[in-house]
């Protein structure tokens, strides 16, 4: 559902993919020494050589991280601070160290000193200011987290204090800077400073580009480009990452990526032994996963409950038309506006039989924004409203809806209680879970029409017609920090699903909302910003705008004799984010 634009994609790729890239020369160039003060991992010591297969679904249009960060990208660059798992604390990346004013808004990074592009040229402040002012702030570079890295429309102040010293001053507080700053990849100007001033940065290191042009500074570099077919990526002899004995990562010689058609090319290749790794085992394919593993060839691992999760949600919409007709019935969105009829709803859905049933148990009940996999913001002390027909027959009671005598119930005004229900027909286990739901609250006496949709359709109703009631839909992904939730939780933002884009808060308990949002993200203060975020979660959970139904398991696969392998649900890369400290245990 947070998608940059598809005909932007579409017409990006149609660009880039004119020709292919093809192997470079031999780049018999010797690499620079190790930097003086290299990042060192944790991990054990590996050892170096072959090359790792892996399968995605779809091609990359393009190696430009501005506009895909995906699994081959993400190895091609660096950023000044390392936000992923496992830490849920930012850690040194290429900036070894950075400090903060007593004012919380100017930082100072100290990069690291040796450290070189992939083509051997030296990365300094230059690099990072050029990012920052040139691109990251150019919207004609930049046009899609441009406002991100605003505030009260101005700009953060970035200057190069030295060649390995960079000042950031932003105009406010910013509660999330070194998560979403620190984690922007870092580019380099002498490559990219041409093309930005021609206006050719849209089409800069697309799939086309001669490899040697494009030029990161992350553990690969791209040896070989078959557009639509495969990506091989080669180890960058400049990373500026090692061992604890002093050896340079990454492990791995090469990372072959081979592109499917389709959500299940993946796991098909990875069973059929194209692929080194699988990162997300779908419920649906578990059994066969599970029986296949029993021969011996890879291993499933059982991570947990992960950040994607489902809801249900009726449509709050008090806007109209473009004919001056309400968006939703006048009766129906009384009753959608009800706190009660929504903790009615939620007392009559019945979470286990979802996961039982429709997941095959490979699923968790959940009832609050947060997810338990975010221990460090999570709060556990939210209002419950679990299954309980009884009480939510009570609820709908207190609100005037009563049996109408034909096993539908009635509000006070004698409208049957009959909502028109939609999800995306093409998620199998989603539209299992639609069809429960609807035989749920047939035995409360809610009537739910249900209409599957094909997924372009669904997201043109909720996004932009808001010409729907009820929705079942999931949302995943974000980062750690709860800021990146901001475009759900506003009332203002395009996400905030059951009444979007507000001009101002339609309730006091979204008001509420909005302004412990604005305050939380004015201090750096942990124990401030998770007081609010607290009362956030108590306040959805109170609530219920989303009720929540279910998490999915989260579930990965990988050859058994890859080292270093420290799975994690906190990323779409759940055995592969540390890649370049994984390794083959044996010769292949």
């Amino acid at each position: 559902m947070i998608a940059v634009s598809l005909l932007r994609a579409a017409l990006i790729f149609s660009l880039l993919t004119l020709f292919g890239c093809g192997e470079p020369g031999a780049d018999t160039r010797p690499a620079h020494p190790l930097p003086p003060s290299p990042l060192i991992t944790k991990s054990d010591p590996g050892r170096p050589g072959a090359r790792l297969n892996l399968a995605l679904e779809a091609s990359p249009p393009t190696f430009n991280p501005l506009f895909t960060f995906d699994s081959i990208t993400r190895l091609l660059y660096g950023s000044l601070v390392n936000a992923g798992p496992p830490l849920l604390e930012p850690g040194p990346g290429l900036a070894e160290s950075w400090s903060v004013a007593p004012d919380q808004k100017t930082w100072t990074f100290k990069l690291r000193q040796g450290v070189h592009w992939s083509d051997g040229v030296s990365l300094t402040a230059d690099d990072v200011v050029f990012t920052w002012n040139d691109i990251m702030y150019n919207p004609e570079c930049n046009r899609t987290t441009f406002d991100l890295f605003r505030i009260g429309g101005k700009n953060f102040e970035v200057t190069n204090i030295d060649d390995f010293t960079v000042r950031v001053v932003t105009p406010e507080v910013f509660a999330p800077f070194l998560e979403f700053f620190g984690s922007v990849a870092i580019l380099p100007r002498h490559a990219l400073e041409s093309a930005v001033k021609q206006h050719r940065f849209l089409l800069a290191y697309g799939t086309n580009a001669p490899p040697e042009r494009i030029v990161g500074c992350g553990p690969f570099r791209v040896k070989e480009c078959r557009p639509g077919k495969s990506v091989l990526l080669e180890r960058n002899p400049e990373y500026w990452v090692a061992d604890s004995q002093g050896r340079r990562l990454p492990y791995f010689d090469q990372v072959m990526f081979t592109f499917g058609t389709g959500p299940q090319s993946e796991a098909a290749a990875f069973l059929g032994g194209k692929s080194d790794a699988c990162e997300n085992v779908r419920p649906e394919d578990y059994d066969r996963f599970k029986q296949a593993s029993a021969q011996g060839r890879f291993q499933i691992l059982d991570l947990g409950v992960g950040a994607e999760r489902d809801f249900v949600w009726f449509n709050q919409n008090t806007g109209t038309n473009t004919a001056g007709k309400p968006l939703v019935n006048p009766a129906r969105l009384k009753w959608f506006r009800d706190k009660k009829f929504r903790q009615a709803i939620s007392c009559a859905l019945d979470r286990d039989r979802i996961v039982r049933e429709a997941y095959g148990g490979r699923a968790q009940p959940i009832y609050s924004f947060f997810s338990t996999e975010n221990q460090k913001w999570n709060n556990p002390n939210v209002p419950r409203y679990g299954y309980d027909l009884a009480h939510a027959k009570a609820l709908l009671a207190e609100i005037g809806m009563h049996d109408g005598g034909s096993g539908t119930l009635q509000d006070a005004d004698g409208n049957p209680v009959e909502i028109q229900f939609c999800s995306n027909g093409e998620n199998r286990l989603r539209e299992q879970a639609a069809l429960l739901i609807q035989a749920d609250l047939k035995k409360l006496g809610v009537k739910l029409v249900y209409a599957p949709l094909d997924f372009r359709a669904l997201v043109e109703k909720i996004n932009f017609t808001f010409d729907y009631e009820c929705a079942l839909m999931g949302l995943g992904g974000g980062g750690i920090d709860p800021a990146s939730q901001l475009n759900v939780l506003r009332s203002s933002e395009d996400l905030h699903q059951w009444f979007p884009r507000q001009k101002t808060p339609a309730t006091d308990w979204e008001a509420r909302i909005d302004s412990l949002l604005d305050s939380q993200m004015r201090t750096l203060d942990y124990a401030a910003r998770k007081k609010a975020f607290d009362e956030v979660q108590a306040i959805l959970a109170e609530e219920l705008p989303m009720i929540y139904t279910t998490a999915p398991a989260s579930c990965a696969a990988i050859r058994p004799d890859i080292g270093n392998v420290r799975p994690s649900v906190l990323t779409p890369y759940r055995v592969t984010w540390n890649v370049e400290e994984l390794f083959f245990k044996t010769s292949r």
